[in-house]
């Protein structure tokens, strides 16, 4: 038998079984937690780090990352204070700034209230938010590719930089990687990249909510929790 738990996330009072993490468990219930590394049904690491929230115990707050922290009975979670929104605006423009060229991410720049980059673009072809690695070890049990060094030289790569004869060649991590969808204008050569923000109208009917889903099609692309959940409940059916 499934064990539920009551958590106060925003000041409502939801129930989710016990194992959930606060970041599903918010998207359930309609509560927007920006999110891009996140995954239904891979491991989560919290690389991206956008889905910041405080977790309040004994009147005091720890930021964490909520697809990473499970729901408890009595929990209390923050999880659109302006602090939060500050934190997660600054890691938003740190993500368009060094992979503008990601449709995916400037519409997560979009969605946490990005108005200016004020970092230098970089226009990377990666923001490690590992999802093409979890992909290929937990799905498809292959292994062929993986994390390569540390800090400033961390990478994703082949083993020893060769694509190995195990590989199973089935593109999965391509499909789920976001820099594969291409801006609507087209891609953005080197040295002339900007902040898009042409789907900020999406926001316009949450002002007075900016905690809530709207359904903003913000996520739709690169499966954002809450269309992925659409898609296992139409499954179903």
């Amino acid at each position: 038998m499934v064990q539920r738990v009551k958590v106060n996330i925003d000041g409502a009072i939801i129930e989710a079984p016990r194992g959930t993490s606060v970041l599903d468990a918010a998207t359930d219930y309609g509560i927007c937690i920006p999110h891009l590394c996140h995954v239904p049904n891979l491991s989560d690491i919290g690389a991206c780090r956008l889905c910041i929230v405080e977790n309040v115990v004994n009147g005091r707050s720890k930021i964490t990352t909520s697809c990473t922290l499970n729901v408890e009975e009595g929990m209390v979670i923050l999880a659109n204070t302006d602090k939060i929104r500050a934190l997660r605006r600054n890691l938003a423009e740190l993500l368009v700034a060094q992979a503008p060229n990601s449709r995916a991410i400037q519409d997560i720049a979009v969605r946490c209230g990005v108005k200016e980059v004020r970092y230098p673009f970089r226009n990377d072809n990666c923001v490690l938010c590992g999802r093409c690695v979890r992909v290929c070890t937990e799905v498809w049990r292959s292994r062929a590719i993986g994390f390569v060094g540390r800090g400033k030289n961390r990478h994703v790569d082949h083993p020893f930089g060769v694509r190995p004869q195990f590989c199973k060649h089935c593109d999965n991590c391509v499909q789920i990687c976001p820099m594969t969808i291409v801006p609507c204008d087209g891609p953005m050569q080197t040295g002339k990249e900007y902040l898009c923000g042409k789907c900020e109208s999406q926001l316009l009917t949450n002002e007075n909510a900016p905690g809530g889903c709207v359904w903003c099609k913000l996520g739709e692309g690169f499966g954002c929790g809450r269309y992925a959940g659409k898609k296992a409940a139409t499954a179903r059916m």
